[in-house]
């Protein structure tokens, strides 16, 4: 639903009266990811999706039904072998839907919409599957801890429900959460999704050579804040990398030591100069990111790890090095080697395998493990 929070606010801003439906568990093979939402105004407008098709239909009508009656449900949508006509997802998996009117009190929702359209990180939790009354009760949850709404249980299930929410936040991820009623760990008696609004994961490109344009574009396609960095002021600039969100001149070393990364941060190295790789991927090779990749031909990896352990890297960290960086694609051009880095980026944050799908036994969509409130 925070997906959708940019025209959402608006409408409450309106005063428009609407339904959102979104997905709030799936199983097997499923189009659309948890947090996937569509919302119906009561005039029939209608923004976003929940399978990409399949029940799109179905889920419209309840929607309005949801507005009508003035309550939340929840319905389950997969594929049944007796009628393959029957409203449902061809592709073989479930979801479950759940549909929320918004009039009366959603002020953590409509505080979370509000927030998430000001591109401010904030987290709402809501209970997907549970007692009647405790159905789409929701809190909000901002970075700093705060919190605002609350489930109508015990204070110890809310205490609960906003560690859980906090702990996905901070690692910008969108899940369930499987908790007892009296707020312990046990899963059983309420389910909870949690939605994660928070900024696009940085991607910072070392190198402003012919290689990282192409990098930079596919950066964007997948949703990246994009900085290209590079000590050379002649090479590093906006009319070679006009679709970068930033452009550094700067040590590349001495920029990554000075700027804000996180766990979903992605380096891509392309220098391939020792000068500039070694006391970079020294740095990069210790700060808890999602990627580090390295461009070049397996001699110079090789000449680089020995230059990396001469300068204290450990096998450990040389274990998180992606070098060469990208799969193997047989790519030879800038665009095709940026696929191929893109492709790994990917892999490596779904746990794909990099093999082909054809003739592969391995799920298409994986579950992502969520981590855990401490």
């Amino acid at each position: 639903m925070l997906d959708l929070a940019g025209q959402l606010h608006e409408w409450i801003e309106e005063g428009r009266e609407f339904a959102v439906a979104t997905v709030v568990a799936v199983g097997g093979s499923a189009p659309r990811p948890p947090g996937a939402a569509l919302a119906v105004r009561a005039d029939g407008t209608a923004i976003g999706s929940v399978s990409g098709g399949c029940v799109e239909g179905a889920v419209y009508d309840l929607c309005l039904q949801a507005l009508q009656e003035g309550e939340t449900l929840v319905e389950r949508f997969g594929y049944s072998d007796e009628d393959a006509f029957a409203v449902g997802l061809t592709c073989g998996g479930t979801i479950d839907v759940m549909i929320t009117p918004f009039g009366g009190d959603r002020a953590a929702q409509a505080g979370a919409l509000a927030a998430a359209a000001r591109g401010e990180p904030v987290a709402l939790a809501r209970v997907a599957r549970g007692p009647a009354d405790l159905l789409g009760r929701a809190v909000l949850v901002r970075p700093d801890g705060s919190h605002e709404g609350g489930l109508g249980g015990t204070p110890e299930l809310d205490r609960t429900v906003i560690s859980q929410a906090h702990a996905l936040l901070d690692n910008g991820r969108t899940g369930t959460v499987e908790l007892s009623e009296d707020g312990s760990h046990c899963p059983g008696g309420l389910t909870l999704l949690v939605e994660s609004a928070v900024p696009p994961p940085r991607m910072i490109v070392f190198g402003a050579i012919d290689f990282a344009a192409a990098l930079v574009r596919a950066g964007k396609l997948l949703g990246h804040h994009v900085t290209v960095c590079d000590a050379r002021p002649v090479f590093a600039t906006r009319a070679r990398f006009p679709e970068a969100d930033e452009i550094v001149v700067d040590w590349p070393h001495r920029y990554l030591r000075a700027t804000e990364t996180d766990g979903r941060t992605v380096l891509c190295v392309l220098t391939h100069d020792a000068k500039f790789d070694v006391p970079l991927l020294t740095e990069a090779l210790r700060l808890p990111v999602a990627y580090v990749g390295a461009m070049g031909s397996r001699r110079t990896h090789q000449d680089r790890n020995r230059r990396l352990r001469e300068a204290g890297v450990g096998e450990h960290e040389l274990a998180r090095l992606r070098s060469p960086i990208g799969l193997d694609l047989g790519a030879r051009t800038p665009e095709e080697t940026a696929v191929s880095i893109a492709a790994e980026i990917v892999a490596a944050r779904r746990g794909g395998t990099g093999l082909p799908l054809t003739g592969s036994e391995t799920p298409i969509h994986r579950a992502e493990q969520l981590p855990q409130a401490v």
